[in-house]
């Protein structure tokens, strides 16, 4: 007799065995909660005082408690309903608080950085932190009984119990169903694993092509809102686990980013799920169209924020992203969607999964002969037969291209790598850096130098014109004065600034601008690009007048706020013609493709992943950023504070780069051809997005119909 046989004849499931397990249940919570509180107001190290950043641990003491008392006051008596609830309930405390320890870990991490403990103790905001090693003592014991208390309301049950548990969820889909949080944390985990992240800062590419596998099948499992409810937790843990550096940036930019996404992935996830139920056997089509269109949708307007895309996990695989020159980034994602897809089909006819119009009707599993194995593996190999042909025609696009005949015309291009941090206000001594990095690379007669965003800060424009002088006047004038005499071409991030005048002339405000600047080889300065696409909440709020609550908070949280530019500038040098994306600029396909239609040769973005302290987030950058050069085939240059300073070829290939966070330089011959190319991605744009628009649209219009013709039949038949 197995385990499972065991209980069943020792603990029968009867009202009298269901009472004393909501008992034993309730003794745990209610233990869970007052640990805690234990730790968190009289424990090893006690927390002196509170803030914002306690409201998570107190929310959960609440909500475990308040289940508690439930638990403990429910009536004998047993039913599925009862049986679901006390089996849904562990998985929204766990995920809670799995969500609510990460975001606290992240920035225990943070507690012995200067400038975070200065920003405390100045507003008072929160409670000063502690050194980073209790820091995170202290919030593994605050929220461990929480986490231990649900893992064993979520595991145990299902093992003792799993007949009565399966039995909740009929068919062969109820190992999927019982088992669905576990599933999507493994999802979730694979995901971010595929991207460069703190274990392999080259991320495991290959993970990309099942890793969304147990999410689509567990999308399938549960209808609308509880499906809903398990996408929902996977974008916020892929979100959280992608962008833990968020929290270095500054107190609120991760918390804006998570909250962002958890609105993203409800969106999508609510009509997905609903088309996923009304058309299980188009799952095949229904899941990659749909996901690339929400890519894009995220990706679009003033929230957009397109980091680890799908297609960013496949960066390093060349020939396949030569597919971006036709679709942009959007058809290197839909091709790995597709083969997830694919692979969670087949295991679908494989299990049983696929039979009848109903998305929870079983049906028998395929049989493992011949020719079952074949109707279930269909899926699969087709998706990756048709991803192998992408590859294959990447590659021969690649061949051909070391065949082409060499660009008469190069450019020498000095990257300058100083490797230090703005908002430390060391000016005098990052002048320096960049002054001594900057003549060791003239030795090599560079026609342009290329220092990083904000690499010199005291703003150019007001400061050389302050009169009487101001502050950082000299320093102002000491950089006009060398550039001057070293002969060179010369761009550099900077703020920049214009006057806004009433009708009388006189200054009402300025508006503050992200900047690069360009000065030629005589000192003059030639032309200005002021940064369009502004981070949200972080460099740009555009609801002031609307939402003056959230102005205030941010303005609380010493957040500088800037204005977005106007006008693509495309940087006139003798020998070539280029643009500057600044920062994440990079990362959005039609912001620079927006340049190269404007007629840019060469892409130049400038960077500053300083401030993120991690090499995790220099390299996810890099990786979203070296599609542009394939998108529009054309040479991508990188010059950062610190980050990833490097030259991508047009067809993607690394030529070279720098360490992360050193002191350095890089002089690299950019080939330029006189006829450059337009690719179709260049000309059309985001059509294929589009085009999955129109799919999942097609879709979306018929089952809404379908829904409701069901809905008045059943009223028909109910009401007779």
């Amino acid at each position: 007799m197995t385990f499972a046989g065991v209980v069943y004849r020792i603990m029968p499931i009867d009202a009298y065995a269901g009472r004393t397990a909501a008992r034993i249940t309730a003794v745990l919570y209610l233990a869970a909660g007052a640990v805690s509180l234990f730790f968190s107001v009289a424990g090893p190290v006690p927390v002196d005082g509170s803030g914002p950043a306690d409201i998570p641990v107190l929310l959960l003491l609440v909500l475990h408690m308040i289940w508690g008392c439930v638990m403990l006051l429910t009536p004998p008596g047993f039913s599925r309903t009862r049986l679901k609830r006390a089996l849904f309930v562990p998985e929204l405390f766990l995920s809670l608080a799995v969500i609510f320890y990460l975001f606290a870990y992240f920035y225990a991490l943070n507690a012995n950085m200067d400038y975070v403990d200065r920003f405390i103790e100045d507003t008072g905001v929160l409670r000063l932190a502690l050194d980073t090693e209790t820091e995170r003592a202290v919030t593994l014991l605050r929220f461990l009984p929480f986490l231990v208390v649900n893992v064993i309301c979520y595991v145990v049950p299902r093992l003792l119990y799993s007949r009565l548990v399966a039995a909740s969820w009929p068919g062969p889909k109820s190992r999927a169903a019982t088992w669905s949080l576990l599933l999507v944390g493994c999802a979730a985990l694979l995901q971010v694993l595929a991207f460069p992240n703190g274990l392999n800062l080259e991320g495991w590419p290959l993970l990309g092509w099942f890793a969304l596998v147990p999410l689509f099948l567990v999308l399938q499992v549960h209808a609308r809102f509880r499906g809903a409810f398990y996408g929902v937790i996977f974008g916020t843990l892929v979100t959280l686990l992608s962008n833990y550096w968020l929290s270095t940036f500054n107190l609120v930019s991760l918390q804006f980013a998570v909250v962002l996404f958890f609105g993203f992935y409800i969106l999508y996830m609510l009509p997905t799920t609903v088309l996923l139920r009304r058309f299980p056997r188009w799952s095949l089509l229904i899941l990659p169209f749909s996901w690339t269109l929400f890519e894009f949708l995220r990706s679009s307007g003033f929230l957009g924020y397109p980091w680890v895309l799908t297609a960013h996990s496949q960066y390093a695989n060349t020939a396949l992203i030569q597919l971006s020159s036709l679709t942009g980034v959007w058809g290197v994602s839909f091709v790995v969607l597709l083969v997830n897809a694919g692979l969670a089909e087949s295991l679908r006819r494989l299990t049983g999964w696929s039979g009848g119009l109903h998305p929870l009707s079983g049906s028998r599993p395929t049989r493992l002969n011949r020719r079952g194995m074949a109707h279930g593996m269909a899926p699969a190999t087709a998706c990756v037969a048709l991803a192998l042909a992408v590859w294959f025609v990447g590659h021969v696009v690649l061949v051909y291209a070391d065949h082409a005949e060499e660009p008469e015309r190069n450019v020498r291009v000095a990257l300058i790598q100083q490797n230090t941090d703005p908002r430390q206000a060391q000016y005098r001594q990052t002048l320096a850096i960049l002054q001594r990095l900057t003549r060791e690379s003239l030795r090599e007669s560079p026609d342009l130098v290329a220092w990083s965003e904000t690499a010199f800060v005291p703003n150019i424009r007001r400061w050389a014109a302050e009169d009487p002088p101001g502050a950082l006047t000299p320093i102002v004038n000491d950089f006009l004065v060398w550039q001057r005499s070293i002969g060179t071409w010369l761009l550099t991030g900077n703020d920049d600034y214009e006057v806004v005048r009433d009708l009388s002339r006189r200054e009402l405000s300025r508006n503050s601008f992200n900047a690069a600047v360009l000065f030629s080889d005589a000192g003059e300065r030639r032309e200005t690009y002021r940064k369009i696409k502004l981070v949200p909440f972080t460099e740009y709020f555009p609801y002031r007048d609307i939402l003056p609550e959230v102005y205030e908070l941010l303005q609380t949280f010493d957040i500088n706020l800037w204005e977005p530019g106007r006008e693509r500038t495309v940087f006139e040098h003798p020998l070539f013609r280029f643009s500057t994306p600044i920062c994440f600029e990079d990362v959005f396909p039609n912001e620079v493709r927006q340049f190269v239609l404007a007629g840019a040769e060469v892409i130049l973005n400038l960077t500053n992943d300083y401030w993120s302290l991690t090499e995790v987030q220099a390299k996810q950058h890099f990786a979203g950023g070296m599609f542009r050069a394939v998108e529009n085939r054309r040479q991508l240059l990188r010059s950062t504070a610190s980050g990833l300073t490097a030259h991508v070829d047009p067809y993607g290939r690394i030529l070279e780069t720098l360490p992360y966070f050193e002191e350095a330089y890089m002089v690299r011959d950019v080939p330029i051809a006189t006829d450059l190319p337009t690719t179709i991605y260049t000309r059309l744009g985001d059509w294929f997005p589009l085009l999955s628009g129109l799919v999942t649209g097609f879709f979306l219009i018929i089952a809404l119909p379908y829904q409701t013709l069901r809905l008045r039949r059943a009223r028909r038949r109910y009401y007779g």
